[in-house]
């Protein structure tokens, strides 16, 4: 168990925290702040318990030098809308000078101030430890509430906290708490949702899970992948010819294990990649030539929303279909309805594509947990160690 800011003594010190304000905007106007109040809780936390809160984040690909329209600025006054409170924006193109030490130095319990673009640095990316150690300068404590940026190795993730006392917010700590339970201490059946286009992106996810899940359901373009391997035809689909022997050794470590896997039984189809193509649906697991698999079709609705109904933990990982496009959200739609609908289930969506469709079906409060962090969560379904919570404090 890693410490969280519940564990230290808050009150007349300074804390340095990494959020992921890595908000959508458009023109300097933030479209989406899910992100920014998502980190409410554990700024306004740390302000009640008397702390002086520094906050620090990315914001899209500066590429490791200044630049104006990636700047933090916007999300500076955001916050000040939100938290009805001044924000000190500390604008300095290498993030730490001697204005921002000055600064946070001034910093009285109480008070907010949100440094430059961390990225706006080569070194963050390098996790350079000159550029850790002028962040670390800045407080007595770090926090880290970023799990979205948690699997890399950073300078404001990972070894920031090589020099201060390190411990998570509560966004992080969530996280680990749902993820965790699921994977590590499921309650059963245990059944896990796998979909995106290729089955070489969650290879290791996959193997990871034959240990752990009773049941694994195949959806979106890797299926097609392993229905060639097994012989069927699968049109114009997208599949992976180099990883069909891996689609079969799969398969038998699942039937060794007395792991269910289940696969499309039927498809419906695009004659080509757009949302206005034709379209039509297979009778069976073979897609016709000139036609692209695009979704699951009714028949393996059926079978997996039946899976997802009986068990007590689901973990989501990549839609079922190119939801995307109306004509194809049918799967992906009916998977997070069965989740949506199983009350007595842990349900945890992994971020990225399907924390977007369960958004865009209205169904994110009826989800024990969706995950803020796409690339993290998947590291962390791999098995794999994330840096950036390896870092903090145990308790």
């Amino acid at each position: 168990m890693k410490k969280t800011v519940r564990d230290i003594e808050l009150k007349g010190k300074k804390a340095i925290v990494r959020c992921d304000f890595n908000v959508p905007m458009k023109e300097g106007v933030i479209t989406d702040d899910n992100r920014i109040t998502a980190a409410l809780p554990t700024i306004e936390y740390m302000l009640e318990q008397g702390a002086a809160v520094i906050l620090m984040s990315h914001l899209g690909r500066p590429k490791g030098k200044p630049n104006k329209e990636f700047s933090l600025e916007p999300v500076a006054k955001k916050l000040e809308e939100l938290t009805g409170k001044p924000v000190i924006f500390a604008a300095s193109d290498v993030v730490v000078d001697d204005d921002v030490r000055a600064k946070a130095a001034a910093l009285k319990p109480g008070e907010i101030m949100l440094l430059e673009n961390l990225r706006f640095r080569a070194e963050e990316e390098k996790n350079d430890e000159q550029f850790s150690k002028d962040l670390a300068s800045l407080a007595d404590v770090y926090v880290n509430d970023a799990f979205g940026t948690a699997h890399r190795a950073h300078a404001s993730t990972a070894g920031i906290a090589s020099y201060l006392p390190a411990v998570s917010g509560f966004l992080i700590e969530k996280e680990l708490k749902f993820l965790g339970e699921a994977v590590d201490d499921p309650k059963r059946p245990f059944v896990a949702i796998l979909g995106g286009s290729k089955v070489s992106d969650k290879i290791a996810v996959i193997e990871n899970l034959l240990n752990k899940a009773d049941t694994i359901i195949i959806g979106g373009g890797m299926a097609y992948t392993f229905l060639r391997a097994n012989g069927f035809k699968t049109g114009n689909s997208l599949c992976e010819e180099d990883r069909l022997d891996l689609a079969r050794e799969l398969q038998a470590k699942a039937k060794e294990k007395g792991v269910k896997l289940l696969l499309p039984v039927d498809s419906k189809c695009g004659d080509k990649f757009a949302e206005d193509c034709e379209t039509c649906f297979t009778e069976d697991e073979n897609v016709p030539d000139g036609w692209m698999g695009m979704d699951i079709g009714p028949k393996t609705i059926e079978i997996y929303t039946n899976a997802i109904k009986d068990a007590k933990t689901v973990i989501w990982n990549g839609p079922s279909g190119v939801f995307e496009f109306a004509a194809f959200e049918d799967g992906t739609k009916a998977v997070a309805e069965a989740l949506a609908a199983n009350e007595e289930a842990i349900t945890v969506v992994g971020g990225g594509d399907s924390a977007a469709a369960i958004k865009k079906f209205g169904l994110t409060d009826k989800i024990t947990h969706v995950s803020t962090g796409g690339g993290a969560s998947l590291e962390y379904l791999e098995g794999k160690i994330l840096p950036g919570v390896a870092a903090l404090n145990d308790k």
